[in-house]
């Protein structure tokens, strides 16, 4: 006999399992007619819709749980001279491991190649490689449900993997090149100016009060991250990962995760002294300030991401039409580049900071913010003006 609890939140005054009135996640537990023990989440904080499950469990429907006949996929038989779309994906994901790219790059190539275009195959019948045309890869794109950016970069990563078809001599074009490019308007870098990032950090010192106790003393390691990444210019991903040797009196020895370069980067002292002294998490390492070292680091991150999205929801930033101005992490490395650039850093010493590749991608996305070009250009406009208007 199946029945439901409820799994009461630290902040939720209750404590009775039996209570069902508060909004806390209601779970389903007890034992099945054949033995069988059971106790998972109902995914529901409403009492009356667990309940259902445990009706639907107990007394199933046997029009609803006989799964529909599989569809019959009439597929052709391989030729052996030619490359099959299944051979291609795997020699491609093989290639891609050997080079050395990134768990998180690789992750993607996997999602587009193996469970999204061969899955299309497979359901379009097609078998080999040459099979694949401009025409059948655009219906194949059309069925994309990302946005503009989303869809641009898979594209693109489509044209890498019959790039590397054609080199492997299997197609003799690419036929992902012969396909009209996605148009993605860039979103202009935002940051976040003096007073709003004063108001974030504001924020964290009434985060405890909103019920928010993911781990003791989060609140005071959440502000110090904000301040980490303020005045550092580090990507969440690398502030998370952060091991106590690279700071070293008031400058902190960075290691880019993209770029792998070294740079000092000096931080305020007061920063650097609320660095030293963050208290552990619930699962201390001397090695790290915000991570456990444990398990990958992909989850902390987002963990930290969840955090921050509770943080920008208590700053309740606005912009000066009175629309909510979209927060991310992110924002705090553009702060950080933006405030240099405002300042008269030249923008090759910042693209250093930040630890791009190239200058390229420091002008790509913080061009407008050149204090220097800006009067350049309005001088320029100036001398172009008749005498009597200068």
């Amino acid at each position: 006999m199946l029945s439901v609890y409820t799994r009461h939140y630290p902040p939720c005054a209750k404590k009775n399992p039996a209570w069902r009135r508060c909004k806390c996640p209601k779970w389903i537990q007890g034992t099945l007619d054949n033995g069988e023990f059971i106790r998972r989440s109902a995914k529901t904080r409403s009492w009356a819709k667990a309940q259902k499950q445990v009706n639907e469990i107990e007394n199933p429907d046997p029009a609803r749980t006989t799964p529909p006949p599989e569809p019959i996929i009439p597929k052709s038989k391989p030729d052996p001279k030619r490359c099959a779309i299944s051979t291609a994906v795997e020699k491609f994901l093989d290639d891609a491991k050997s080079r050395g790219l990134k768990d998180s790059t690789r992750g993607k190539l996997k999602t587009l190649c193996e469970r999204q275009l061969l899955k299309w195959a497979m359901k379009e019948s097609l078998i080999h490689l040459d099979e694949l045309t401009t025409a059948n890869l655009t219906d194949f794109r059309n069925g994309w449900k990302d946005g503009d950016l989303a869809k641009k970069k898979k594209h693109e990563r489509l044209i890498g993997f019959f790039g590397f078809c054609t080199r492997c001599g299997w197609i003799t074009t690419n036929p992902a090149e012969g396909m009209g490019r996605v148009k993605a308007d860039p979103v202009p870098t935002d940051y976040f100016p003096r007073e709003e990032f004063e108001k974030i950090v504001d924020s964290t010192y009434v985060y405890q009060e909103k019920g928010y106790v993911e781990v003791r003393n989060h609140a005071t390691r959440l502000r110090t991250m904000t301040l980490l990444m303020r005045w550092s210019g580090l990507r969440i991903s690398d502030a998370v990962t952060l091991e106590r040797h690279r700071l070293q009196g008031d400058n902190l020895l960075l290691y880019q995760a993209k770029t792998k370069l070294p740079v000092f980067v000096p931080l305020p002292p007061d920063v650097a002294e609320a660095l030293r002294s963050v208290l552990p998490g619930p699962k201390p390492n001397p090695r790290y300030f915000f991570w456990s070292g444990n398990g990958d680091p992909r989850s902390a991150v987002k963990d930290w991401q969840r955090s921050f999205r509770r943080l920008f929801k208590i700053a309740n930033i606005t912009k000066l039409d009175g629309t909510k101005k979209r927060c991310f992490p992110q924002m705090f490395r553009d702060t950080f580049a933006v405030e240099l650039l405002l300042s008269d850093v030249p923008i090759d010493q910042v693209s250093i900071l930040l630890g791009h590749s190239s200058v390229k991608i420091t002008e790509k996305h913080y061009a407008p913010w050149v204090k220097a070009r800006q009067e350049q250009l309005v001088a320029t406009v100036r001398q172009s003006w008749p005498s009597s208007n200068q």
